[in-house]
């Protein structure tokens, strides 16, 4: 399912059902202690329904699975879905997975404990999508926005990749990231209360092969509009480049947990930026 948002990469059109099969074996690398952090939270534990937006290939319900609750993964690409699918079906995990939009889901009210979107909420229709969530939450329920990201000034193996996806794709506006700030956001005044709003570092160590692959699917290449011949002059040049770092290294990433409470009761929500 092709995407185009003016607010991401320049207003170029990206997919990640072209990046599956390299999404699906080199971006699950969230650390034990990152859904351990989540757990803590009572996020996606013993107990709980809880649905994950923008699922991707179901990286947090199969990774959260063994905490107990009842999953629900929704993603926009069958392809992502079906490869969600497949590795759950081989790991023997009852998750369910629907292919919509995250604007699209349709649950009944107060169907789920726990909502989250990782990596994902920037892509969404906020007006749209708010004030569903805050339907389908049962009261006191949770919305969970969680964000990871490595830091290219602080890692010369991230800056030189980063460097050079933007040589073949100088639209992508996926890098750069800098810590910041967690505050709460303007937007979830009418319908959530900040619970835990929560910055923290965590390093992930990779192989060549698996950065290699980490970083072919992103949105700047896997997924990007680049060409088949495009695509294949970066992935010579970045291998290349591989073959000059440690055969392991742990790349720094910084990551953010805005866990927001439902506030109970119909609200009119009123969209801010």
């Amino acid at each position: 399912m092709e995407i185009r948002n003016k607010d991401i990469d320049n207003g170029h059109a990206f997919d990640w059902g072209k990046a599956s099969e390299d999404y699906a074996k080199y971006r699950d690398i969230y650390p034990k202690a990152f859904y351990n952090k989540l757990a803590e939270l009572s996020l996606g534990v013993k107990g709980q329904c809880a649905l994950d937006l923008g699922t991707g290939t179901g990286v947090i319900p199969r990774n959260m699975y063994g905490y107990g609750a009842k999953w629900i993964g929704a993603d926009i690409s069958e392809n992502q879905i079906a490869y969600a699918e497949k590795l759950s079906r081989e790991a023997n995990m009852d998750i369910k997975y629907i292919v919509s939009s995250a604007e699209d889901v349709d649950f009944p009210d107060e169907t789920f404990d726990v909502i989250i979107a990782c990596q994902c909420f920037m892509y969404f229709d906020k007006s749209i999508l708010l004030p569903k969530i805050h339907e389908m939450l049962k009261d006191n329920g949770h919305f969970a926005v969680l964000f990871m990201a490595w830091l290219p000034d602080e890692s010369e193996i991230a800056k030189r990749s980063e460097e050079l996806v933007l040589k073949y794709n100088p639209a992508w506006t996926g890098g750069g990231m800098q810590r910041y700030k967690l505050n709460k956001p303007e937007w979830c005044r009418d319908l959530f209360e900040a619970d835990n709003m929560l910055t923290f570092d965590l390093p992930v160590t990779f192989t060549r092969e698996s950065w290699h692959g980490r970083i072919k699917a992103c949105r700047g290449i896997g997924a990007s509009s680049l060409s088949t011949d495009e695509i294949a002059a970066w992935e010579k040049e970045h291998v290349m480049y591989m073959q000059t770092v440690p055969e392991v290294f742990d790349i720094l990433h910084y990551i953010t947990v805005l866990d927001l409470k439902k506030k109970n009761g119909r609200i009119l929500f009123r969209s801010r930026s």
